[in-house]
Order: C-alpha cells, then sequence, then structure tokens
C-alpha cells in the first residue's frame, strides 16, 4: 500500500460563492508552497458520571472547525488573494496622469514636475512605485522603471529607484508626451464595503489516491517575513467549517501555479521613519483578522467564521548607528514604515511594495557582544488620522502593491 509523500501532494484552492459550499470543479488554482497543513479539530467531551466500577463509560466528539496554515516564499501574484482577503479589500488599479507634455524630470533632488494639474487629485500617494513612459532621447532611461514616492505635492512628484543605492532620474525639460502610472495594482483596508471572502481547498494525493476537502476557510493572519539574507516568507492562517473526504479529485483541471520569481530582502529598498535604511537586520509584519468561530445546539458545525479587527504589527531589528530610532521610541514618535522587494535586479523588475504609514515602536531592547550591536523594536501599525482623495496618503493601516497583480 503505497504512502502518501509531500513532494506529490497538491494544494488546490478556489475561492467560496457560499460559505462552505464547495464551488465549482473547474478554474481551481493550484498554489506554490514550502508547507500545507490542514486538519480537522474536534472539542471532545466525556461523561462525567460517578460510576461502582471507577471507570468512563462514554466519550464523545463536539464541535469542529478546520485550521489550516500555508507557508511558503513570498513571490509576486502567488499569494495575493490571501493578501486581499485578510485586509477585507480587493485589488485596484492605481492612479495614472494621461498624457502629459508639461512634466519637467530634474536628476538632483530626484522628482517630476508638472507646469499644471494636481499629481494629487489624479489619486498618486506617498509608497506608490511608479513607472513612466513617452520620454525620449536623453530621457529615454527614465520609461519602465521603478520609482517609489517618497513625497509628494500637487504638482512635485519626488522619488527613489527601487534598483541600486542612487537614483537615476535622467533630467530633461518639459515637452515629451509622457505618462506615468502606479505600477500593477494595490489593496488596502477600505473604510466601508469590507468583504469576506471564504475559500474550498483540497490536499490532493494522487499516489493513494486521496482527497481531503476543506470548506468554509477564511484568512485569519498573514505573516511575512523579511530576512538579511535568504528568501522572504509568508505563512498564511486559516479558520475554516468543515472537512470532506473522497477518493476521487474534486477540482478538474486546475490552473497552474504561478512562475513568479521570488522576492529577497536583499533586493528592493527599506524606508523607515523618512530615511532609506541599509542596516535593518529583519522585518516581520503580521497582518491578523481576529477570526473567531462559535458553537451552536443541533449542529457541531459553526454557522460562520466571524471576523474582527484588521490589526497590523509587527518588529524589526537594526544595527545601532545613531540614536534616531531609539528615540522615536523613548519620545512615541510615529514614523512609517515602507518595504519593496523586487524579484531581480533590473530596472523594471517585478515587486511588491508593503507601506505603514503611521507606526508606533512598542518595545526596544539592545544586544551585546563581540559583533556589531543591534536594537530590536516591535510596533503597531495604526490608520492615519487623514488620507484619502486629494490626500498624499492612504487612508489604511497598510496599504501592499503587487506589480503582477492584472
Amino acid at each position: 500500500m503505497p504512502i502518501a509523500i509531500g513532494v506529490a501532494k497538491q494544494l488546490r484552492v478556489k475561492k467560496e460563492t457560499t460559505l462552505n459550499v464547495a464551488p465549482g470543479a473547474t478554474g481551481a488554482q493550484l498554489l506554490r508552497r514550502v508547507t500545507s497543513e490542514f486538519s480537522l479539530a474536534k472539542q471532545t467531551y466525556q461523561s462525567s458520571e460517578l460510576r461502582p466500577d471507577y471507570q468512563i463509560a462514554d466519550f464523545r466528539h463536539g464541535g469542529r472547525q478546520v485550521s489550516g496554515q500555508i507557508n511558503g516564499e513570498l513571490s509576486c501574484l502567488t499569494y495575493a488573494d490571501f493578501i486581499a482577503s485578510a485586509l477585507r479589500g480587493s485589488w485596484a488599479a492605481g492612479a495614472t496622469t494621461g498624457s502629459l507634455t508639461n512634466v519637467t524630470a530634474a536628476a538632483s533632488a530626484p522628482h517630476f514636475t508638472r507646469a499644471a494639474g494636481s499629481f494629487l487629485t489624479d489619486g498618486f500617494k506617498i509608497g506608490d512605485v511608479v513607472r513612466f513612459s513617452g520620454w525620449t532621447t536623453t530621457a529615454a532611461a527614465n520609461n519602465a522603471r521603478n520609482y517609489r514616492i517618497t513625497a509628494l505635492t500637487a504638482t512635485q512628484m519626488t522619488v527613489t529607484d527601487l534598483n541600486g543605492p542612487g537614483t537615476t532620474v535622467a533630467a530633461k525639460a518639459a515637452g515629451d508626451s509622457v505618462t506615468c502610472v502606479v505600477a500593477g495594482k494595490k489593496v488596502l483596508v477600505p473604510q466601508t464595503n469590507q468583504l469576506n471572502d471564504s475559500y474550498y481547498f483540497e490536499e490532493w494525493h494522487p499516489e493513494l489516491p486521496s482527497s481531503e476537502r476543506f470548506g468554509g476557510c477564511r484568512v485569519g493572519q498573514v505573516e511575512l517575513g523579511l530576512p538579511a539574507t535568504g528568501m522572504a516568507t509568508i505563512g498564511v492562517q486559516f479558520l475554516g467549517i468543515d472537512m470532506s473526504t473522497a477518493g476521487t479529485a474534486y477540482f478538474t483541471s486546475p490552473n497552474n501555479a504561478t512562475t513568479t520569481g521570488v522576492l529577497a530582502a536583499v533586493n528592493g529598498k527599506l524606508r523607515v521613519g523618512g530615511l532609506d535604511v541599509a542596516t535593518v537586520t529583519q522585518l516581520q509584519i503580521a497582518i491578523n483578522a481576529n477570526l473567531s468561530t462559535a458553537q451552536v445546539v443541533g449542529s457541531n458545525v459553526s454557522p460562520d467564521v466571524f471576523p474582527g479587527s484588521v490589526v497590523v504589527s509587527g518588529s524589526f531589528s537594526a544595527y545601532f548607528e545613531d540614536g534616531v530610532l531609539r528615540d522615536n521610541f523613548v519620545n512615541e514618535d510615529e514614523i512609517g514604515i515602507f518595504a519593496h522587494l523586487t524579484a531581480d535586479n533590473s530596472n523594471g523588475a517585478p515587486f511588491m511594495g508593503l507601506y505603514m504609514p503611521r507606526v508606533k515602536l512598542g518595545q526596544s531592547q539592545k544586544a551585546d557582544g563581540q559583533q556589531g550591536i543591534v536594537r530590536s523594536y516591535t510596533f503597531q501599525a495604526l490608520v492615519p488620522a487623514t488620507g484619502g482623495a486629494g490626500v498624499a496618503n492612504d487612508l489604511s493601516t497598510i496599504i501592499v502593491q503587487d506589480s503582477q497583480v492584472p
């Protein structure tokens, strides 16, 4: 009799239309993973009768719920649906200027200036990664390049380049017909009409064969890990309603897994408190949806998986080179944290951006030893006091941008 092996297992998923009801058998997605662990958990209880034979006569199963965990290497598009579900939002296209002939490019304090109109009215935000097209001759290098907005007014967009330690903006006077767009799509915690997505998972073991199916699964937490060396990681936790099994696969002809490049923290840029930094040794971000289930009379499954507040927190560590971050902690300053990761070193590389515009540091510790001294910090992301339409920042605790989301 064959024994199931992990490398042969296929993890398949499709978003549900109705909670805990299997969606159509076509159109599922194969998922990349390092590990995936879905299981059915049951409450148990036993008889409390006092018996003259000094023994227990009955033991029963009670409420059921599914717990799941997917661990993977972070890549564009692959886990985009789960990130959006954790934020209870949907991916949306970012801003665009349309074609303009009044934009000047400046290499010093690299920025782009328009003579009329408004970047703010167009919908651009600090933290957005944008790409230009239409520059000609000596400014052609500005095209299809990943520029991250670090400061923004109605008429001036200040940028840094995601590729390399410097910023490359080729200077040119206005006159070219250029267009600036936010690359890919963005998702954030919406102010109203929050979504409540659920998923149907299948773990298919073709070598047995055996199908284990898990319904009513909502995203409970997304954990992102950015080490100083090595691949960026993602862990997604799920809370679901029930499980079923079969000897045949449910999902037919699932879509192939994504092939996007794995992101690494060594590529891209990290900005903390208004400054690009190269001394951070690790960054962890957790998006917690605070899910819960409930037991009811007459059924051993919960009627729903209930969402709570979206809480974004994390930690990072950095070499102790000055007192800026220490004083941010001591003085309870509010800072911003940008993390932008690229899949390679090309000028227009696929990327993922994570931006928390309002963060407070919660704890600080300093390590000692023969190597460089490292300070570690915990943080809590907060919703900004202002933001949204016509303002330079989004009104969300965290904003995620993925260049590969169609």
